[in-house]
């Protein structure tokens, strides 16, 4: 009597243990073909990137070869936190590089209000941002890479008279970046930037 309950529960047990849970290895080859462009290589995926994306991007590595999305997110993800920190601290030369001229002169305006008003200003990233690519494209002689950034951050910041104010809050924004194809220099520039959902 009890071999033949403890066959059955054996049996229960490996119908349980042996089923697969949860999406697997060749489902996520399936869910993420790399997209490509006739005669050339696959796109590598980078984090984020849906198929979509990832057959934008074959498009713009047809006219910028040297475009690596995984890469590009990296540099982008560094420029975000040196252009959000630059921007709290009035660093208008760490600034100028990295920035579109309209862009520039909208940072300057604010940066200007608020030393006007003697007010100083400090960020910090609590975690390293999230950055993830919605868009690579090419528009008439410009390279345009759109990306949604996810921070915590925290900022001090200190009035003319009076104690200085921590405000610690979550962000969500589409930066786009843009680079004239071909031209000498490789950077990015920031063009615009508006708020995005989390």
């Amino acid at each position: 009597m009890f071999a033949i309950v403890a066959a059955v529960l054996l049996f229960m047990l490996y119908n349980v243990l042996g089923k697969k849970v949860g999406r697997q290895p060749q489902e996520d080859a399936r869910l993420a073909p790399a997209a490509s462009v006739a005669g050339q290589a696959p796109v590598p995926a980078a984090p984020g990137m849906d198929a979509a994306t990832a057959a934008a991007v074959a498009g713009l590595k047809a006219r910028d070869p040297a475009f690596d999305p995984a890469r590009f997110l990296e540099g982008a993800r560094q420029a975000y936190e040196t252009i959000v920190r630059g921007y709290a601290s009035g660093d208008r030369e760490a600034l100028r590089p990295l920035l579109t001229p309209s862009v520039m002169s909208s940072f300057e305006a604010g940066i200007a209000a608020r030393e006007a008003r003697g007010e100083r200003e400090q960020t910090e990233f609590l975690h390293a941002p999230r950055a993830d690519l919605e868009l690579a494209t090419v528009r008439d002689d410009r390279a345009v890479a759109k990306v949604r950034f996810l921070a915590e951050m925290r900022s001090i910041v200190t009035p003319a008279e009076g104690e200085a104010s921590t405000d610690e809050r979550r962000t969500a924004e589409l930066w786009t970046f843009e680079r004239v194809l071909g031209a000498a220099d490789p950077n990015w520039a920031l063009a615009r930037v508006e708020p995005a959902s989390a």
